[in-house]
């Protein structure tokens, strides 16, 4: 577990904050709009309209650790929304301080929004929400990459949130599960990330924007999180698109651990309640009952966090996303395979370089090929056929193509196949100034800035006309996919529909062109997809 989260753990920026407070008056000057639990006042810049730190679910503290997401308490006169609340607890740095992250807390259920500068109740505008990676133990809504300003440029609302991380996040304890047994159990941050869409369902028409044109999207733990929410009966209904970058789509990553059986999972042989009565021992919590479940939810939140620590002599302490049966009842991939997924437009991609190392591991090629039997020189061939690959880069083309590329083909393949309208993407752009230090392609979530269009240059890494145009044409395709479910429009290249008969995708390419092409990684998938086939 610990390697799978590192993997997906690649996203950082600063944070901005602020204490949440009530204004007693009204500014003229600045937009405010009526939602169902009270009046917010936001900020406008002229072209945009921003509102951050709206509740949509009350703080779960005390009695609600570990509690389904409960409503909001209204609030009398206006509440200012002019700054972003606290992203959710989650590990300092250094880790040996034992603090949690500056600018996080467990009171953390807060949405942020951005629309056009004048948007009207009548105005109906495409939503699009925004689900954070960080491979549910890192991450936040409030990161300057991910302002929604751009969008709202276009005619697009844009909505993030907060979900809870770690063991505040996905936790399972024996006595929790018999806790309030009307309430889903387990995986809390899907819990609150279903609570942020009904929110959005109900208030967005207030700031104008669609509730019937919603498209939600997310970056790796993000994207696992959409992949998710297209397959749990709870959140159906909720949105009507969705787009899922770096957010693989086979079982085995971040996608569902047994509540209780051991050994029921290949992939988890180790239940979610065992890893919580290992995390209990630690704090010196004996017994499985109400009394242990009272001292856990009396411990600090520092303690909780621990650090971002998952594992302690060779005891799991972090069970990441939780398969408990009634909330999360089957896996994506599962779904998929049945053909059961909801018959909505997607788009899913990845990019050429996400990660060097962390789910595939080799000290050799001899060792790395040995893990492709019985297709190990079938493998060779396509990957190193001339021998002159080094180890580094075949451990980065492994890695990406297994958790990520091959992945994204399987789901779009099978949405496709449902006929739904299917668009898959391969982005290779590395921005100028990083193009030498980024040889292999393009890292993992090294495509966020252009698809919100906030890339920052500072002095020796001055942005360049093209890294600009790059990202002008993302958040383009992006935003029109949202509008209308074609990301295509005049003055962009043609993205071209998803056909498995010729695997083909959109390729964002190092010299920042964009064309549909086959998938130029077709062999190399090939060989992974058989060797998963051989693992079922």
């Amino acid at each position: 577990m610990k390697k799978i989260l590192t993997g997906f753990f690649l996203v950082c920026s600063t944070f901005l904050f602020s204490q949440k407070r009530i204004l007693k008056e009204s500014s003229a000057a600045s937009p405010t709009v009526t939602t169902s639990l009270g009046a917010v006042q936001g900020t406008s810049d002229g072209a945009v309209d921003a509102f951050k730190g709206i509740p949509y679910a009350e703080a779960p503290i005390g009695e609600l650790r570990w509690r389904a997401p409960q409503p909001a308490k209204p609030w009398k006169g206006i509440r200012d929304a002019s700054k972003f609340c606290a992203d959710c607890a989650q590990a300092g740095w250094p880790r040996s301080t034992g603090q949690i992250r500056e600018t996080t807390s467990e009171d953390c259920l807060f949405l942020n929004l951005w629309r056009p500068t004048g948007s009207t109740k009548d105005a109906k505008l495409p939503v699009m929400v925004w689900i954070y990676g960080g491979g549910f133990v890192g991450g936040g809504s409030s990161y300057a990459t991910t302002i929604g300003d751009n969008f709202a440029k276009q005619g697009v609302i844009l909505v993030s949130f907060n979900y809870r991380l770690g063991r505040l996040g996905h936790f399972a304890f024996p006595a929790l599960s018999i806790d309030h047994p009307e309430e889903p159990k387990g995986s809390y941050a899907y819990m609150d990330q279903i609570a942020a869409l009904k929110w959005i369902k109900k208030n967005i028409g207030s700031f104008g924007g669609d509730p019937n044109n919603v498209t939600i999207f997310g970056e790796s733990a993000g994207g696992v999180s959409v992949h998710s929410l297209l397959t749990i009966p709870a959140a159906q209904g909720l949105f009507h698109k969705a787009i899922i970058e770096s957010g693989g789509g086979r079982d085995g990553v971040l996608t569902g651990r047994p509540i209780r059986a051991e050994n029921a999972d290949p992939y988890y042989p180790v239940s979610a309640e065992t890893i919580g009565i290992n995390f209990a021992r630690k704090h010196g919590i004996e017994g499985t009952d109400e009394a242990a479940l009272r001292k856990l939810r009396a411990l600090s939140v520092e303690a909780i966090v621990d650090g971002g620590k998952e594992s302690q002599n060779d005891s799991m302490m972090y069970s990441g996303p939780i398969l408990d049966g009634k909330l999360v009842v089957e896996t994506a991939e599962n779904i998929y395979r049945n053909q059961r997924q909801p018959a909505i437009p997607i788009i899913i991609g990845s990019n050429s370089a996400e990660v060097p190392a962390g789910f595939v591991n080799a000290q050799s090629k001899e060792e790395l090929f040995a893990k492709f039997t019985p297709y190990s020189e079938e493998a060779r061939n396509t990957y190193d056929p001339d021998g002159t690959k080094s180890l580094a880069e075949l451990l980065t083309m492994l890695n990406t193509d297994k958790v990520w590329a091959e992945p994204a083909r399987f789901t779009a393949r099978a949405f496709s196949g449902k006929g739904t309208d299917t668009y898959i993407y391969l982005f290779d752009y590395v921005q100028t100034a990083l193009q030498q230090q980024f040889a292999y392609g393009a890292p993992h979530a090294s495509e966020i800035p252009y698809v919100f269009n906030t890339l920052s240059g500072r002095k020796g890494m001055e942005l360049t006309e093209k890294d600009r145009q790059v990202a002008s044409m993302l958040n383009r395709y992006w935003a029109n996919f949202a509008k209308t479910g074609n990301p295509n429009s005049d003055g962009i290249p043609k993205w071209e529909k998803f056909n498995e008969q010729n695997d083909n995708l959109l390729e964002i390419r190092r010299d920042g062109s964009a064309t549909s092409t086959p998938d130029p990684k077709k062999a190399r998938l090939d060989i992974i997809e058989k060797v998963t086939k051989n693992l079922k």
